[in-house]
């Protein structure tokens, strides 16, 4: 096969939380399956190419949501590569960027609309530990993940949540969405995790390479190599301190 190619999306303004730290779990998840994987850095100002195989998108703040943003659609790569299918992982600021609109800076923003999303504000921070039960097909592990945000987003019909909340706050902190975290629409998967996500969801990180590959994410080669089995132990470790 193929080089897999990974789109680390403008993290030059979107790398606040260590978000870049997603692409690096995608590229190694994929050698050590013996499969090669590369890393490109896109930053503002870049052209989006939108043959990539899969694109991870990060967080940031007000400002540099707005300027993502701007670049984003005036570019529309990323756009056309959601329209073509290829999966995208959107974090915090990102999924915000990615749904129909947000506030920033107490004015309402333009998303991309990749995701039938809008956010406000929610009424108190959210900063801790989130945990939920997925609830898109193929992840069956507990999501877990760490919160650090102030956006109240609110998904329409198009969209579906990627998880059921069972600990902190997840998309919002009122109404009938209150249970909901992270969003999924097409070929993205949006969440309000950090962690990296990947790093504490290697499972949803495999279910984003089956996507890239075209496969199931049971025809992906076997985990191998030396340090496999002490990976895998460390992972599971940490969930379990996590979900604590």
């Amino acid at each position: 096969m193929s080089t897999l190619t990974i789109g680390l999306v403008l993290p030059d303004v979107l790398g606040t939380y260590g978000d870049d730290g997603n692409a690096l779990v995608l590229r190694q998840r994929a050698r050590m399956r013996g499969l090669d994987a590369e890393i490109h850095r896109i930053t503002l100002g870049d052209a989006i190419p939108e043959t990539l195989d899969m694109y991870t998108v990060g967080g940031g703040e007000d400002v540099a949501q707005r300027l993502a943003t701007e670049h984003l659609l005036a570019d529309g790569g990323l756009t056309r590569a959601a329209n073509a299918g290829r999966p995208i992982l959107s974090i915090c600021a990102g999924l915000q960027v990615l749904g129909r609109t947000f506030t920033a800076s107490d004015s309402v923003v333009e998303g991309l609309g990749l995701i039938d999303a809008t956010t406000d504000v929610l009424s108190k921070r959210m900063i801790g530990e989130i945990t939920s039960t997925p609830q898109l097909e193929g992840l069956t592990e507990t999501l877990t993940g760490f919160a650090n945000h102030m956006g109240s987003t609110v998904l329409g019909s198009d969209a579906s949540p990627l998880g059921t909340l069972t600990k902190g706050t997840g998309n919002t902190d009122e109404g009938e969405q209150v249970s909901y975290e992270g969003a999924v629409q097409g070929s993205v998967i949006a969440t309000y995790m950090h962690g990296p996500a990947l790093a504490r969801n290697p499972q949803l990180a495999d279910l984003i390479l089956a996507r890239a590959m075209g496969v199931d994410m049971s025809e992906l080669p076997e985990v191998t190599g030396q340090f496999a089995d002490q990976l895998n132990g460390e992972v599971q470790q940490l969930r379990k301190e996590r979900l604590r």
